[in-house]
């Protein structure tokens, strides 16, 4: 390695870490060494004007060239956010709006800003959002090369999601100042045996688990556990390759052919607690700037309850703000436990907690010491912008200085849904599951909360039928309640039509039933009447782990053919609830400022 051959390899754009892998040392290595032959990048504006007039735009990118650096000097405290580079299923826009709201919050306090982001489809890339935009990948070599030459006070790697999040421990053990909530806190709740042994302090149960660095070990984890089982790689984006597992022939499959596993990257094995309910927590804290951290606030800004059942990702997930079937006993448990956990990992700004509450006990499921998904949401429902809070947090705020100590608990309905891709992806069953699926979402607010759940049916795109013919196919677990539900959507005054074994427990309860042929036993069946627009309501639910041919069918010529489906039984009665309060009274339309 010379000199000559690095400054080569730098200006064709190798990496540190490529260059690293090449030559067989480490990254450090090639770092030192860059910064021994003083091979550092410069950084030039991005010309927008097309060499017309002067470019005056804050917009950089790095070049090893050895020309002139373009960054103009500045004896402002400067603070770092590092977005969350590409847009991609699993990490979304919502982090992208609470990087945007600590770059507007930091300007307030007084700060230069500088943003990270390598994607010019966002808004923290508009020219007008921070002082300084950076062009750049979220690498460890890119984002130390950017704070050393601006000399920044501090950074910020809690609002980008995930990738941001993994760079935490390998920027401060190279001297970047990470502000808010430490890295060795972010650590703790990331490490799956450093978390479980931070509850079993804390005396607070999570769903038994075990990890696995292989098949064997995986096998007898969840013998032990009995199954259904949850397995998923560590650190991942959006439950990437997160699945429900029901068999040994199953989880071997997975183990196999779904992740390459290893003592660095195990397998985690839960226990699934079925029909439980999910409940998403987003709080907000100041304690970690306590010495001891006993002092400081903790607010819970909402407490969503999800509409699936657990085991659907929550950024999937139809939720409700505030709860509406917990009783109080469960959310006070749901909040001292947030609370407990608030302190001990010595929050500064934004963390998130995802609970299952099986028979009125209530489980950890995970704890993420930063923004979420949810953190947009939530902040319009309560009409506070915990993002823009945190943020200022972190520069040494307090929550009691911001006037926010008290959790918010709203007189009306706030529903979350999910937008889904499904119609751009013919064939593609619909199935919601561990693994992330949806690209956006929507929002209903109403007093009612039927009409709310309605409200965000329609904004997803979904239409609410009043009446009509209804498909009922459900799975033999949901066949007991099958019969319980159809009589609901029966007193709307729809007519049922139905096929097969799920027909038969609808006549059996009494209720009349338009018998149709299965798909393979003749015609017409539920295609034929989808193609012709003879259905107005589609309920079916999966036959298990590998749905038949016959119900995927049915579930993607439905989306098709824009007729609504439920694929829950739980969604489908929140519906139910919807379809009679607009039968009932309409809906009215209020902007979001009058509700607050």
């Amino acid at each position: 390695m010379t000199p000559e051959l690095l400054a080569r390899a730098k200006a064709y754009g190798f990496s540190d870490r490529q260059i690293a892998h090449l030559t067989g040392r480490t990254e450090a290595d090639v770092r030192a060494l860059r910064k021994q032959w003083d091979l550092v990048p410069s950084y030039r504006l991005v010309d927008t004007c097309a060499a017309e007039f002067e470019a005056r735009t804050p917009y950089y990118y790095s070049t090893y060239d050895r020309g002139d650096d373009e960054v103009r000097p500045s004896d402002r405290r400067k603070v770092m956010i590092l977005g969350g580079g590409p847009n991609r299923i699993g990490q979304g826009i919502e982090f992208d709006y609470c990087c945007v709201h600590a770059a507007f919050a930091l300007q307030e306090e007084g700060f230069e800003t500088l943003m990270v982001n390598s994607n010019p489809e966002t808004v923290s890339t508009d020219y007008d959002t921070s002082d300084r935009l950076y062009f750049e990948p979220l690498t460890l070599e890119d984002v130390l090369n950017i704070y050393e030459r601006e000399g920044c006070w501090g950074a910020i790697a809690q609002f980008g999601g995930q990738t941001p999040l993994n760079l935490a421990l390998g920027l401060q053990a190279n001297g970047v100042r990470i502000l808010g909530t430490s890295p060795q806190s972010i650590e703790i709740a990331e490490d799956r045996q450093l978390f479980a042994a931070l509850l079993h302090r804390l005396n607070i149960p999570q769903p038994p688990n075990g990890l696995a660095t292989n098949e064997t070990e995986a096998l007898a984890i969840a013998q032990r556990l009995t199954y259904p089982v949850l397995v998923r790689p560590s650190f991942v984006l959006g439950g990437r390759a997160m699945q429900i597992v029901y068999s040994d022939a199953e989880l071997q499959h997975y183990m196999r052919f779904a992740v390459a596993v290893s003592r660095q990257r195990p397998v985690l094995v839960d226990k699934f607690l079925e029909d439980a309910t999910e409940v998403d927590v987003d709080c907000i804290a100041d304690v970690g700037q306590t010495a001891d951290g006993q002092g400081g606030t903790i607010v819970v800004g909402g407490l969503l309850e999800h509409i699936e059942f657990a085991g659907v990702h929550s950024g999937d997930a139809a939720m409700v703000l505030p709860p509406h079937t917990l009783p109080y006993g469960v959310i006070k448990t749901i909040r001292d436990y947030t609370h407990a956990l608030a302190r001990e990992l010595r929050v500064v700004g934004l963390m998130n907690l995802q609970f299952a509450v099986k028979d009125e006990q209530v489980y950890v499921l995970e704890v993420n010491p930063r923004a979420s998904r949810t953190v947009p949401f939530v902040s319009k429902a309560i009409g506070v912008p915990l993002a823009k809070l945190a943020a200022k947090l972190m520069t040494g705020r307090t929550l009691a200085e911001l006037g926010f100590t008290r959790e918010i608990w709203p007189d009306y309905w706030a529903v979350k849904e999910s937008v889904f891709p499904f119609n751009r992806f013919p064939g593609q069953d619909i199935v919601l599951s561990p693994e992330m699926r949806s690209t956006g979402e929507v929002m209903g607010l109403d007093p009612d909360l039927g009409i709310a759940f309605a409200k965000s049916q329609m904004a997803a795109g979904s239409p609410v039928p009043l009446g009509g013919k209804l498909f009922v196919s459900v799975s033999d677990a949901d066949k007991p309640k099958v019969a319980a539900l159809a009589t609901l959507f029966v007193e709307l005054g729809f007519e049922l039509v139905s096929a097969g074994r799920t027909a038969q427990v609808l006549a059996d309860a009494g209720l009349k039933v338009q018998r149709i042929a299965k798909l393979q036993e003749g015609r017409p069946h539920a295609l034929d009447l989808l193609k012709n627009g003879e259905l107005q309501l589609v309920i079916n639910t999966p036959s298990g782990q590998v749905p038949r041919a016959d119900e995927v069918k049915i579930r993607t010529s439905a989306v098709a053919t824009g007729t609504p489906i439920m694929t829950t039984l739980s969604g489908a009665r929140a519906l139910a609830l919807g379809i009679a309060a607009l039968k009932k009274k309409g809906y009215d339309v209020k902007t979001l400022q009058e509700y607050h």
